[in-house]
């Protein structure tokens, strides 16, 4: 049996319960620019990094910061110990600012697909396109998103964001 972490189907009133709950849980701030942030699995963290750093994260509870303006990607909730994104082994897409600029781990697109496709078309069809692909075979976000979690969100606001420019 595969398991899909992103979720394409309509949200339910329960679904934006737990969501709400979820986030008054979550008031964990970061500890560089005080905004708030998510929890993200240790092994996410462990995926993420360089190899030279991985025994600084193999304990602790981690979370993620996406403060496009602040360096800190990840920071261990007890102690000062934290990462940036020259400590990861990938490009973090909300930290970026060159091309390119990463929105879907798992399938591979960027910001330049939106664009050249906004360009030609004067729309795009890239959430749709990651939507079907996530129906049609499993995603694997909590593992290759840095963040943790489901793409859809930060692909959604790219697009409305470029096709708008």
């Amino acid at each position: 049996m595969t398991t899909n972490c992103c979720v394409t189907e309509s949200v339910t009133d329960d679904d934006k319960s737990l969501e709400m709950l979820a986030n008054e849980i979550s008031t964990s701030r970061c500890k560089k620019c005080l905004a708030q942030s998510r929890p993200v699995s240790r092994t996410t963290v462990l995926l993420m990094l360089k190899p030279e750093l991985l025994e600084q994260a193999v304990i602790g509870t981690y979370r993620f910061c996406s403060t496009a303006a602040c360096p800190i990607v990840y920071f261990e909730e007890q102690t000062r110990n934290s990462f940036t994104p020259d400590d990861l082994r990938v490009t973090v897409g909300v930290k970026a600012t060159q091309n390119p600029i990463p929105l879907c781990y798992c399938f591979g697109f960027d910001e330049s697909h939106i664009r050249d496709e906004v360009s030609r078309t004067g729309r795009t069809t890239v959430p749709e396109r990651i939507s079907r692909l996530i129906r049609e075979g499993p995603c694997a976000c909590e593992s290759r998103n840095p963040a943790g979690v489901c793409c859809l969100g930060e692909v959604n606001r790219a697009a409305k964001r470029l096709t708008l420019t």
